[in-house]
Order: structure tokens, then C-alpha cells, then sequence
């Protein structure tokens, strides 16, 4: 089967490791299914992949993508959840918690396997592009807004690096949910978007908020920790997910984070349930995620050239036939 997929490690060119061709179907696997691939989307996980982060060299070569949808063997319209491992379904006692692309074959493809329990059904009212989007990023923002920064209805949050996936999906998800969204981005054409997505106010990348915040949305990492931290009100929360500019900020703000009590929470993709509750949430408000360029799977080199530019505003979609 055609499929787009990690043939080398280069931690400077990440992109020279990426092919497309093709690769051995799906082999049956008691408490497992296998999915016809409608569309796919990409993660700035499959960047990192790419460069070996998360991904060892004797699991090459390895097909990419973490997000689908598409059609179960019985024909039913299905989203993927990613996360294998996490019930123990479908792997054994000795198999740790993993993402796909760490240990088993990615959505990057014309059919992907996983644990009968980790498929779910596709609402109606998602398209298949649409709902390929939700299961990484904007599960991501889902849990670190309504799980791990505890927010509700009235409150406030900074939602840092306006463009990318998760950022994208926290200021949509934040508006509908009936919080003051303020966002910052390094470009003005982001910043006019994020504003037209639901964001009260979007500021240039460190400028002062109009106020401080009960918590941020931080996946940017070492450029905006600072910042992050200092635009908290007391007893805020930092919930962060990622660190696309560094792990080690020059300045970690030990002295705000213990005398103000701020909490900094970590954040990692989601449960099931919080899927299932992402995808009812979607299907009931109108909500949808935004989605910067859709094109067929064949194209997929362009889609990550693109991600790795940082030229994307929302979701990048790779779809088959």
C-alpha cells in the first residue's frame, strides 16, 4: 500500500529522512482492527519523528501521521484515538504506553491498525478532514483548557505561539467555551486571525496583556516561559505540552512561580473519554477545526514542508481517494 514514511533519522534535516512508496499492509493481530484512511493529519510530532525524538532507529522504517479517520471493516465511519497502550487494550503486560509512530505504524497510509478499543465513531456532522484533526492537537488544547488548567466559563487565558495546531484549537475551543482569549504570535497576519477565531486581543510574542490571567496555554516553550509566567494572576496555572523553541528558558522565574503560587502543570494528549467528550462538543456547538490546506496523501512532502516553516495557520490534512 502507498504510504508516507520515516526511512532515516537526521536530527539537522529532518526531511531528508521522509519517503513515500510503498509499505506492507496491515497484518491481523488479535484485538486489533484495521482502518481504510480517509484523511490524516499532521503533527509537529511527526517533525520530531522524523528527528528521532520519541522514534528509534530500530523501529524504521516507520510510517508517520498520529490522527485519522476513516472506515472500519464493518464499514462505520470512525476517528482514531492514538494513544496505545493506555487501557492495556490490545497490547500486551509488557508493552508501554505509546503514541503512533513510536512503536506502531502511523496513519500516513491507505490502512492503519490499532486496538478495536481505540477506534470511535465518527459524528455526522464532521467531515472526514474535520474529524482527522481532532485527536493530537486538538485534544491537546482540550484536556490542558478543561482538565489540567481547571478553567471555566468567565475566565481568562493566554494562549502563546497563535498558529500552530494546539494554540489554534485552544482559542477556539477557549471562545466557545465562554473564556476571555488573549493570544500572541511574532506575525501580524496570525495575529489578525487568532483575533478573528474568537481572541479577545492577540499581541506581539512578550508585550504586555491588557491583564493578567488565570492560566496559559503554553506550547512554545524557552522563547515565551517568561513571559508565560508573568502574565499569570496569583494562584494561576501554566499548563504546558510542548517546547517547539527549546526546553531551557535563560530566565525559569523560580522566585514568581513560589511567591505568587502559581501551578505549572505538564499536559500530554488525552484520554478516550476526553475524545468522545471533543467529538460531542464539536458535533453540538458548530465548533470545527480550523484547517489550513487540505491535499492528497501523495503531496504529503509539500504538507510537511510547510509544518516545518511554520507558515501554517491550523491544521495541515493529507487525504486518500
Amino acid at each position: 500500500m502507498f504510504a508516507v514514511y520515516a526511512a532515516r533519522i537526521d536530527r539537522d534535516q529532518p526531511l531528508s529522512g521522509l519517503e513515500l512508496g510503498e509499505r506492507p499492509a496491515p497484518e491481523a493481530r488479535s484485538g486489533w482492527s484495521a482502518v481504510t484512511v480517509k484523511a490524516a493529519s499532521l503533527n509537529h510530532h511527526d517533525l520530531w519523528s522524523l528527528r528521532g525524538v520519541g522514534l528509534a532507529e530500530d523501529k524504521l522504517p516507520m510510517i508517520l501521521g498520529c490522527d485519522a479517520a476513516g472506515v472500519d471493516e464493518d464499514g462505520n465511519e470512525v476517528v482514531l484515538h492514538s494513544v496505545i497502550g493506555q487501557s492495556g487494550h490490545g497490547v500486551g503486560p509488557k508493552e508501554p504506553r505509546s503514541i503512533l509512530t513510536e512503536r506502531y505504524q502511523g496513519t500516513f497510509a491507505e490502512q492503519v491498525a490499532v486496538p478495536t478499543w481505540n477506534i470511535l465513531p465518527k459524528p455526522k456532522e464532521l467531515s472526514f478532514a474535520e474529524a482527522a484533526c481532532l485527536p493530537t492537537a486538538w485534544l491537546t488544547a482540550y484536556r490542558m483548557l478543561f482538565t489540567n488548567a481547571g478553567v471555566r466559563p468567565g475566565d481568562s487565558v493566554l494562549v502563546q505561539g497563535a498558529g500552530g495546531g494546539v494554540a489554534t484549537a485552544a482559542i477556539v475551543l477557549g471562545k466557545a467555551a465562554g473564556l476571555r482569549v488573549f493570544a500572541t504570535s511574532r506575525d501580524e497576519a496570525k495575529r489578525k486571525r487568532a483575533v478573528e477565531l474568537g481572541a479577545v486581543e492577540a499581541l506581539e510574542s512578550g508585550a504586555r496583556l491588557p491583564q493578567r490571567v488565570d492560566a496559559v496555554i503554553e506550547t512554545v516553550g524557552a522563547a515565551t516561559w517568561s513571559h508565560s509566567v508573568k502574565s499569570l494572576k496569583p494562584g494561576g496555572t501554566l499548563v504546558i505540552s510542548g517546547a517547539t523553541s527549546g526546553d531551557r528558558p535563560s530566565h525559569a522565574e523560580l522566585t514568581r512561580i513560589f511567591f505568587l503560587e502559581l501551578k505549572v502543570v505538564g499536559s500530554t494528549m488525552g484520554t478516550k473519554d476526553e475524545l468522545e467528550d471533543l467529538l460531542a462538543f464539536c458535533a453540538a456547538t458548530g465548533v470545527r477545526p480550523v484547517i489550513d490546506e487540505v491535499m492528497p496523501m501523495d503531496r504529503a512532502r509539500e504538507g510537511f514542508e510547510r509544518l516545518a516553516s511554520g507558515e501554517q495557520f491550523g491544521k495541515v490534512v493529507l487525504t486518500n481517494p
